[in-house]
């Protein structure tokens, strides 16, 4: 039966990324997925993910990447590295479930020698804490039997700049052969490792790099809020600020924060902190300022129409961009969900313009899709400009709008246009 160098579990915009660049070093890949629709897709070099074409994918079949549903894959694997969901319970605490049950699909089936990588981010100690003992449930020991590490993906969806080869790899060991073992590894199809001395040092630093994020943002959330009542012109007063060329760097405000890192990862952070029996007051502030930003961009809606004499209730609202990021496709804990939810609540005739979603709904109901800016934007009696994705021709939205919130700053501001 055929060995593979590396078998990675979770099939994502994480793990495909790795898969890609692994198979492009010359490595015998397998994926490991529960869902077989991705795994049937991927067979068949159909790319579900922004930063991977079907022209990729069939480079990396031809590479001899696979994708399958058998988890016996995994006893005939050199490297296990898990990229499982790691998302927020409904009462906002860490879900580890999927990092669970991944860790023991792998103690079914490892075998001495291998090494096994966590990437899901998540708390400080559960590589050690959670990982470590479900895997030793397969009688063989981590440090001595199998190596053990932690290295925080750090994939930025659509970021043409940088991907996994060209941004530095942290890796944290369970013991310092593990270390070696898992750098020595990453360096194969990576330009940078960063090797630190624990799998607690790894864990935390991914939360900080995401919390870091989340709290300047929340700076400029709060800001945006009250220079708006004081006017003051933030955007301007940023851009002026970011003219200094050092000890600033430049977050602007928007409609509310998305994606899986910045919502959910300082949540982590704060859970493991209220563990040793007090709050992390910047995190819980930062997330309470950040949520917020949804119901005042609706505020800000309802502020413009009043001003038209029109009331939300009727009135023709289009949305701009539902992703959570620009230019692609991820709709992962995107802003404009509870917006929708707030102007559907009022009353809002609403639709959405997005090159990216096809069909979109809320709280169950689908949401009309506009496939022409220039009529849907002149026929909405206000726009909402929630993500600038590139393919929006913004002098149209400015010319054709009766009346615009432009929550990324990117358009001129009129009598018809006003930024968040």
């Amino acid at each position: 039966m055929t060995a593979f160098d590396l078998t990675i579990i979770g099939l994502g915009y994480v793990g495909m990324p790795l898969a890609k660049e692994a198979t492009a070093a010359g490595l015998r890949v397998a994926g490991l997925d529960v869902d077989p629709r991705k795994v049937e897709a991927l067979n068949a070099g159909r790319s579900y993910i922004d930063d991977l074409t079907d022209a990729d994918l069939d480079a990396m079949l031809t590479g001899g990447f696979t994708a399958t549903l058998d988890a016996s894959v995994l006893s005939r694997s050199r490297t296990i590295v898990i990229c499982v969901p790691t998302p927020l319970d409904e009462d906002h605490r860490p879900d580890l479930s999927a990092v669970e049950g991944a860790t023991r699909t792998v103690a079914e089936h490892l075998q001495a020698g291998t090494l096994v990588v966590l990437e899901s981010t998540t708390w400080p100690g559960t590589t050690d804490e959670l990982a470590r003992p479900i895997l030793e449930q397969s009688g063989l020991v981590a440090g001595k039997d199998f190596h053990l590490a932690f290295s925080p993906e750090r994939i930025d969806p659509g970021n043409p700049k940088f991907g996994l080869r060209n941004t530095p790899k942290v890796v944290g060991g369970f013991t310092p052969a593990c270390k070696e073992r898992a750098a020595a590894f990453y360096s194969q199809f990576v330009e940078r490792v960063v090797p630190v001395s624990g799998t607690r040092e790894a864990e935390m630093a991914k939360l900080l790099e995401n919390t870091y994020r989340h709290v300047n943002i929340a700076l400029v959330n709060e800001m945006a809020i009250f220079c708006d009542e004081l006017g003051v012109n933030l955007w301007e007063a940023i851009e002026a600020a970011s003219t200094k060329p050092f000890g600033f760097q430049k977050f602007l405000p928007g409609p509310g924060v998305g994606g899986h890192c910045i919502p959910v990862d300082p949540s982590y952070l704060s859970y493991t902190v209220r563990k040793l029996g007090y709050p992390f007051r910047f995190v819980e502030l930062a997330q309470e300022i950040n949520e917020r930003m949804p119901s005042y961009v609706v505020a800000r809606v309802q502020r413009l129409l009043n001003r038209a004499r029109k009331p939300v209730n009727g009135s023709r609202v289009l949305l701009l961009g539902v992703t959570y990021k620009p230019d692609i496709a991820d709709e992962r804990e995107t802003p404009a969900i509870p917006v929708a939810e707030a102007l559907l609540e009022l009353g809002a005739d609403l639709s959405f313009c997005d090159p990216y979603v096809k069909e979109w709904s809320v709280e169950g109901r689908a949401i009309p899709r506009e496939e022409d800016l220039a009529e849907a934007v002149a026929a909405a009696d206000v726009v909402v400009l929630l993500q600038q994705h590139s393919a929006f021709d913004l002098d149209v939205v400015e010319e054709r709008a009766s009346l615009v919130l432009d929550t990324r700053g990117v358009l001129a501001t009129s009598e018809r246009v006003e930024r968040l």
